[in-house]
């Protein structure tokens, strides 16, 4: 089982788009978090422990992830996905541009 985390700003609708996405995958655990006080799952060092992949959707998250939890990334697979925020929720071109990107990495 690999367990893969999804990291965005609000936790709203890039990470929470990938999570649902891979959910009920075989193979595949997923959760999602953000970077800012507002989201709605705030990340925090016991996601990053949990995570066998983390995937954050710009350089700006991974930069606040690097700067936050240093010692909990050591030896952590990350992979930006170079995704902005230009989308809804379960967006058709998001969920498309998730799935081209995400089968570089993972086995979906």
């Amino acid at each position: 089982m690999i367990k893969v985390l999804f990291i965005c700003s609000r936790n709203r609708r890039r990470s929470l788009t990938a999570e649902k996405l891979l959910e009920g995958m075989s193979g595949v655990q997923a959760r999602s978090a953000g970077t800012q006080p507002q989201a709605r799952i705030l990340v925090t060092e016991g996601h990053i422990g949990w995570a066998d992949i983390i995937f954050p959707m710009e350089k700006s998250h991974l930069a606040k992830l690097r700067s936050r939890f240093p010692e909990a990334l050591v030896g952590k697979q990350l992979v930006t996905l170079h995704i902005r925020d230009d989308y809804e929720f379960m967006d058709s071109v998001l969920v498309d541009e998730l799935r081209a990107k995400l089968a570089q990495h993972l086995d979906i």
